[in-house]
């Protein structure tokens, strides 16, 4: 059992080393590219890593992996169908598979929990009686995520919701947040002090996403291909992006361009019946989810990137990955006016007003016709990932915040063994 193990292993100049589990509920890990990145910064800095998170239908697959060095333990888990009986069930199992899971992996002195959802601070209250030190990593802001997903208002299950985000406050030694927007919601909201919370950004991997010489064959024949990356959800604005493009075409007459739309989703069906429903379906391409190297040559190819997620109390405060990747890749971006957007992208973005379909259509057509202001603004997206965007800087935040979360227990920041089930005295 858990609670009769001391922590052992070694470190580089013979300390005992430091475990880190790392928690995943709503996708696999490698997959989940901002965890993976968190993983090989810990590994690199001398902690043992641990993940315990759902097995991927087409990938990460296997129930036990070591990858470069990160060992990883995978559930087989159902995704949610028919409503909150269908959470309910998706994540009772994904909390019971999680703690049979971190009874093998045994102590550790880092349990660190990524939402949503915000129930994974159980397993690690039961880890932290052990002597572990929690860290709360927030992906998402599950409250606002559950108005802009659902649509049922500040109704019971809100309010459930917002107590279960109150709780994992509560519970962790510190907080990771993506952005500023939501490091002012851990501090307001969540009581947390603002010394106790660390932003570390999500960034592309910039070794994943080098450009390669652009293939006019992926346009379809038309002078200029459009580019849409990411998750297909009902709060990620595809529908929002489609209506666009019929008024790109219909209002503005304009035929010149075929778009691909990469990504999957549990909207994607409903996605692919509206590009019919509007006529679409000669130019535009749904290819699902694809090898990096398929992605990587839409990218390079595409004029023009779409970022049309609508403005709720999620996204306005979110940071997109796929505005990053578009940067990273130097892609010209149409974005609707988002606060983090604008944060991210900066000059590398043109902004329609919040959900004005007519307007997002103009800017693409403003773009397709000016490649230099593309080019100009392809420079500026690659320069803020290189710079203060970078995943070096993130990496630094992510060592101080487990610096901070350690500091306080003598026996993990000096390296001792620490027995499960006691507190080392401060």
């Amino acid at each position: 059992m858990l609670g009769d193990e001391t922590l052992g292993g070694t470190v580089s100049g013979g300390r005992p080393g430091r475990r880190a589990l790392i928690l995943v509920e709503n996708l696999s890990v490698p997959f989940d590219r901002r965890v993976w990145q968190e993983c090989t910064t810990l590994r690199d800095a001398g902690w043992t890593v641990h993940v315990i998170c759902p097995r991927g239908s087409t990938r990460d697959t296997e129930p036990e992996a070591e990858i470069d060095g990160v060992r990883i333990h995978r559930y087989p888990l159902r995704a949610a169908t028919g409503g909150p009986a269908g959470y309910l069930r998706e994540y009772g199992s994904a909390l019971w598979h999680t703690a049979r899971l971190a009874r093998k992996v045994g102590p550790v002195h880092v349990v660190h929990a990524c939402n949503p959802p915000d129930l994974l601070f159980l397993p690690a209250l039961w880890l932290k009686r052990r002597g572990a030190r929690f860290v709360f990593d927030q992906h998402d802001l599950v409250p606002e995520l559950y108005l802009s997903r659902f649509g049922r208002g500040e109704d019971l299950l809100y309010r459930a919701v917002c107590a279960l985000e109150r709780a994992t406050y509560r519970a962790a030694d510190v907080v990771l947040a993506t952005n500023e927007s939501y490091r002012d919601v851990a501090v307001r909201r969540g009581g947390r002090r603002p010394a106790d919370v660390f932003v570390v950004r999500s960034a592309p991997q910039v070794d994943r996403f080098q450009p390669v010489p652009p293939e006019p064959e992926l346009k379809r024949g038309k002078p200029h291909l459009l580019c849409y990356l990411g998750v297909m959800g009902p709060q990620d604005g595809v529908d929002y992006a489609l209506r666009a493009l019929a008024r790109l075409r219909d209002d503005l007459g304009r035929t010149d361009w075929h778009a691909v739309f990469v990504g999957a989703g549990d909207a994607f069906d409903a996605m692919v019946e509206l590009s019919r429903r509007l006529g679409l379906t000669e130019q535009v391409q749904f290819t699902g989810r694809i090898p990096d190297a398929d992605l990587v040559r839409y990218l390079s190819t595409a004029d023009v990137c779409l970022s049309p997620d609508p403005r709720n109390p999620l996204n306005d405060v979110s940071t997109m990955n796929k505005v990053l990747e578009y940067m990273a890749m130097g892609r010209p971006i149409v974005s609707f006016d988002l606060r983090e957007a604008r944060v991210s992208a900066g000059d590398a973005a043109v902004y329609a007003c919040a959900d004005d379909e007519a307007e997002f259509a103009g800017l693409i057509a403003q773009l397709l016709d000016d490649p230099e202001k593309r080019d100009r603004m392809g420079r500026i997206g690659r320069e803020r990932i290189g710079g203060r965007l970078s995943w070096r800087n993130s990496q630094a935040s992510l060592l101080a915040a487990y610096a901070a979360a350690c500091r306080d227990r003598t026996a993990v920041s000096a390296g001792a063994p620490v027995r499960a089930g006691r507190r080392p005295r401060r």
